[in-house]
């Protein structure tokens, strides 16, 4: 074996580069195998809750995450005729301690991967590898990977391997096989557009349901181009139980959903406008996958996407991924401190995380956040209302939102 190491992190994602900042901060050493060859600023926006940032934070990333990223002043929600129906302060404007940022997910990917990169040294971050499978013996595991443009990827052996590779996840699938994606019916199309500043431009805006039609838009980059405009993230989501699975390989294209949103023009935005400027449209299926009954085999453990993949509906599949890997950082040296055996570790880890991310899996396919206008639509039968107070009271729409931040882990604490 060309390589060796004591834990093994697959794959550079977010998880995987938080675990390893986290293990570096305790002491303890690492290497990371990212399977993509060079990292590079792709994707759109992602959202970081305050529990996200307080995990964030923790690792010494605040400053660069600040300057990077825009803090949300509100959350805000409409109908799909552009009435407003709920509103709330997020972050710092609520009383948390921490910000609620949007930022590219590329460069919240790269001060990742610089952070661990400086920490850790390059000779600890390893590209180019794409894990393929592993198999376990008494002494520890080997970890097989494909080729890569250099030529053949040598076999890693390891004692402890953490496997972060996402979604898609093949050490997943090697002690689960018959791992299937859930998919129930809803597309999603992505983009960032260069546009004024909405709403003041800190506010983190839903409108429409995804059974009418749903977009979630908020900035990401602020004076994008030195005339005050601001790069926009957007997501447009429809569900149709006749629609096929969208390729994540695929670009978008506007043709295939801008119908939906053709009409909707408000005093405060004009949708069609906004996505006819994207600079580029990635088309994804909504996806998660049903949890699984145990993470943990032996040596091994999954982390993040690998183990608890949710839709992404309330900006929480980064913040638990983040929680995942301060725990097993945690329960690791606790361990180490004590002489045991890993696999204590390793256990408490999933007795810690397993049941608490499958309820936020399960809320986010029955209770997201965008619940509150799926009620509100509800009570007007669908169309205009003259005022959402005579539907619902704003008390109840917030007990909504709380019970969210309360399954998810960010609830504003007393």
């Amino acid at each position: 074996m060309a390589d060796q190491t004591a834990i093994a992190v697959v794959g550079g994602g977010i998880a995987g580069l938080a675990f390893a900042l986290a293990l570096h901060q305790r002491g303890i050493a690492c290497d990371v195998y990212e399977g993509v060859a060079e990292v590079k600023e792709l994707g759109v926006g992602i959202t970081l809750l305050p529990h996200a940032m307080e995990e964030l934070t923790a690792l010494g990333l605040l400053p660069p995450l600040e300057a990077a990223g825009i803090e949300n002043r509100e959350s805000v929600f409409f109908n799909r005729f552009g009435q407003r129906v709920y509103g709330e302060a997020r972050g710092r404007h609520a009383g948390y301690e921490l910000p609620e940022l949007g930022i590219h997910r590329g460069k919240l990917h790269r001060i990742l991967f610089d952070a661990a990169q400086k920490r850790l040294g390059p000779q600890h971050v390893h590209t180019g590898h794409r894990c393929t499978g592993l198999a376990q013996d008494s002494e520890g595991v080997t970890l097989t990977f494909s080729d890569n443009a250099q030529g053949p990827v040598a076999p890693v052996r390891a004692q402890w391997v953490v496997a972060c590779d996402g979604v898609n996840s093949a050490i997943r699938k090697h002690f689960h096989p018959d791992d299937q994606i859930c998919y129930a019916g809803i597309n999603t199309w992505r983009g960032t557009t260069v546009h004024k500043p909405i709403l003041g431009g800190k506010s983190y805006i839903r409108v429409g349901s995804i059974d009418t039609g749903k977009m979630v838009i908020y900035p990401i980059v602020d004076n994008v181009d030195g005339r005050g405009n601001q790069l926009i993230n957007w997501v447009a989501e429809i569900r149709d139980s006749e629609a096929r699975m969208n390729d994540w390989n695929r670009p978008g294209r506007a043709e295939d959903f801008l119908p939906t949103f053709a009409n909707w023009r408000f005093d405060w935005l004009d949708v069609p406008a906004l996505i006819n400027s994207a600079q580029q449209v990635f088309e994804y299926p909504m996806v998660d996958k049903d949890a699984l009954p145990r993470w943990s085999f032996e040596r091994v453990t999954l982390m993040g996407d690998a183990a608890h993949p949710m839709y992404p509906r309330g900006s929480n599949g980064s913040a638990q991924a983040l929680i995942d890997a301060r725990t097993l950082a945690d329960e690791i040296a606790n361990e180490q401190a004590a002489g045991g055996d890993l696999r204590a570790a390793l256990q408490r880890y999933q007795d810690a995380r397993l049941l608490a991310t499958a309820r936020v899996v399960e809320t986010n396919r029955t209770l997201p956040p965008d619940f509150i206008i799926m009620k509100a639509d509800e009570l007007s039968g669908g169309r205009p209302f003259d005022n959402i107070d005579d539907l619902i009271s704003q008390d109840e729409l917030r007990a909504i939102s709380d019970n969210y931040k309360q399954i998810a882990g960010f609830a504003l604490k007393g």
